[in-house]
């Protein structure tokens, strides 16, 4: 089962996150089928290449709790054509 979820990258103290495509039982840092976008929670800079994240919605990736927040915010999730 594959996942859209958050990978941490950054320095101690200074989380940054990808957004990537991974499967379900991979590590945090593990391999990631594909990039999305980032999300900066210190300045809270978040960008999302919403046509690729609507395509891996509509192929059955299912978003983790906090993504589904973020996606709320930039309206990808309440587009009609998703769920």
């Amino acid at each position: 089962m594959l996942k859209l979820r958050l990978k941490r990258c950054g320095r101690k103290k200074q989380p940054f996150y990808k957004i990537v495509v991974m499967n379900a039982n991979s590590r945090r840092d593990g391999f990631a089928i594909e990039e999305l976008g980032f999300y900066n929670p210190l300045n809270k800079t978040f960008k999302i290449n919403k046509g690729r994240t609507i395509y891996r919605l509509k192929q059955g990736v299912q978003p983790t709790a906090t993504l589904i927040d973020l996606l709320k915010k930039v309206n990808i999730l309440t587009t009609p054509n998703i769920k």
